[in-house]
């Protein structure tokens, strides 16, 4: 049962409460070349991105997002650190969120600056603590990085906000430690019923990451924990937003779109499954149908195995079966079973 946490908006995107868990992720671009930075964010909003985050280094920066804003569809949120007058300027320029951290951007004017303008602009604002980076009297008091240390930080800066009357928060606690940020989050969770952003921060490359990021994720997410995700990889953005859907879909979140199972292949397998397998995923991958279609090396177990898909494929000698919920239903040759499979999915 997903915890019920309190709501914020961030654009058109609702996150908390029960409403769908949103996948995001961060541009790797300067917002001052808007042409590579919008060209990058409708990569991403084709893909399935749902909010989008932005590094604003500078206010030279700040000055472009409303120019990225107007070319693009999902919400964007600034990332900003240290200068307050970088998000003040960021708000003016239109964007849906902000990522601070309040207790880093200098003295408490400028704090209740930022915060009134994020108010009046209805803006919410996520408090994201990197095991990386905490503060030094925390690692003085614990020692090192911990998820305790983590948490109070956390909560240090949410009481920053809500001194000034702003409970528009969401919070991400992330480190590169598995355990510690499962651990973080759970601690927060019993402490809060702010929103959660989850994610395991320097996770690695896709491989690696991708791992990393499934184990924490899933975890969490297992729990009942978490509102909106990111997947941090070392590389192509995108990549980023595909194991994020895919992790929300092993899970069962995400329902009404296709689902492809296929086996690992064996000394039965007389076809190029693993092809096949690339193939289909490739052409029905982003189709918004509740669909699971299995893709099987053999007739001995594909059929029976797969008897819980909608339809499916499973290999013989240069041709396979083609069934349905497990009944085979016609025999085809390899080289036309993804136009078969098109053709019957389309039926469906």
């Amino acid at each position: 049962m997903r915890k019920k946490t309190r709501v914020i908006k961030c654009g058109n995107v609702f996150v908390g409460g029960h409403h769908p868990i949103s996948v995001q992720s961060m541009t790797t671009t300067d917002p001052k070349n808007v042409e590579d930075t919008v060209n990058e964010i409708l990569q991403l909003e084709k893909a399935g991105c749902d909010i989008v985050r932005v590094a604003v280094p500078n206010l030279d920066s700040a000055y472009h997002l409303n120019k990225i804003k107007s070319q693009t569809n999902i919400p964007i949120v600034a990332d900003i650190h240290f200068d307050y007058r970088i998000a003040l300027e960021a708000i003016y320029n239109g964007i849906d969120g902000l990522r601070l951290n309040p207790g880093n951007i200098g003295e408490e004017k400028r704090i209740q600056e930022v915060v009134k303008a994020a108010s009046m602009n209805k803006i919410p604002i996520r408090i994201g603590v990197n095991g990386g980076s905490l503060e030094k009297h925390l690692l003085d008091k614990y020692g090192h990085p911990t998820a305790e240390a983590m948490v109070e930080s956390a909560l240090n800066h949410v009481a920053i906000l809500e001194k000034f009357d702003f409970y528009d928060t969401v919070i991400s606690l992330k480190a590169s430690d598995v355990h510690m940020t499962i651990k973080a989050y759970e601690l927060i969770s019993e402490k809060t019923d702010y929103p959660l952003h989850l994610g395991i921060t320097e996770a690695g490359t896709v491989w690696s990451g991708t791992i990393k990021s499934a184990i924490g994720i899933g975890a969490l997410l297992l729990k009942g924990i978490g509102d909106t995700i990111r997947v941090s990889l070392t590389g192509d953005p995108v990549e980023e937003i595909k194991v994020g859907r895919q992790i929300l879909k092993s899970l069962g979140i995400i329902q009404n779109e296709v689902t492809i199972i296929s086996c690992p292949t064996c000394g039965r397998c007389q076809i190029d499954l693993i092809k096949l397998a690339n193939q289909v995923e490739d052409k029905v991958g982003k189709l918004k149908k509740p669909i699971k279609i299995a893709i099987m090396g053999c007739a001995v177990n594909g059929p029976g195995e797969a008897r819980e898909a909608d339809i499916g494929i499973a290999g013989g000698i240069d041709s396979a079966l083609l069934f349905k919920k497990g009944e085979i239903i016609s025999k085809i040759k390899e080289n036309e079973v993804i136009e078969v499979l098109l053709q019957e999915i389309e039926k469906m």
